[in-house]
C-alpha cells in the first residue's frame, strides 16, 4: 500500500505511541472505567517500559504514525496488546498489517499462539481478529479494573514449519 510503513518503535516513539493509544480509543472512553482506560492508554514513561517486556511497532502513514502494537513473549504463546489505529487511517487495513508483523513474529520464534483480551465494545477490533482467524475462549481475564473484557485466541500449529 503505498505511503505505508510498519516498523519497530524506538524510546523515542513513546510519545506519539501513547498519543496513539489515547486518540484511538478516546471514543470509548464513557464504557471503561477510568482505571481501564489508564491502562488501556498508558503514558510515554509506561511504553517505554512495555518496550522493555517486548517488541512494539508503529504503522506509518504518509510519514505519520497513525497505529500501533506491541506484543510479550510467554513460552509458547505470544500475548498481544496496545493494538490501536487513529480513527483517521480506519479503513487503510493497517489493522491487518499490524496483526501480520505480529503473526510473523509469532512464527520466527516459535510461538504455537498468539493470545489477546478486549472488551465487547470494541466491535471493529472483533471483527478484524475474527476475519485473521482469532477464536474466543472461555478463560479470563474477564475484567480490567471493573471493564468487560475476554480472551481470543489463534493458533499458529499448522504454521510453524
Amino acid at each position: 500500500m503505498p505511503n505505508i510503513e510498519i516498523r519497530l518503535a524506538t524510546q523515542a516513539d513513546a510519545p506519539v505511541i501513547a498519543s496513539v493509544l489515547e486518540a484511538a480509543f478516546e471514543e470509548y472512553r464513557s464504557l471503561y472505567t477510568d482505571e481501564g482506560f489508564a491502562a488501556t492508554t498508558p503514558d510515554s514513561d509506561h511504553i517505554q517500559r512495555r518496550m522493555l517486556e517486548g517488541p512494539i511497532w508503529i504503522a506509518l502513514h504518509a510519514s505519520e504514525c497513525v497505529g500501533t502494537v506491541s506484543v510479550v513473549l510467554r513460552g509458547e504463546e505470544l500475548y498481544v496488546r496496545g493494538m490501536a489505529v487513529l480513527p483517521s487511517a480506519r479503513g487503510l487495513h493497517l489493522g491487518e498489517l499490524l496483526l501480520k508483523e505480529v503473526e510473523d513474529f509469532a512464527l520466527a520464534h516459535n510461538c504455537k499462539y498468539l493470545i489477546l483480551s478486549t472488551t465487547p465494545f470494541l466491535l471493529r477490533a472483533i471483527r478484524l481478529y475474527e476475519g485473521s482467524g482469532f477464536k474466543r475462549i472461555a478463560e479470563g481475564p474477564h475484567d480490567l479494573f471493573g471493564t468487560p473484557l475476554f480472551t481470543m485466541i489463534k493458533d499458529l500449529r499448522k504454521r510453524l514449519k
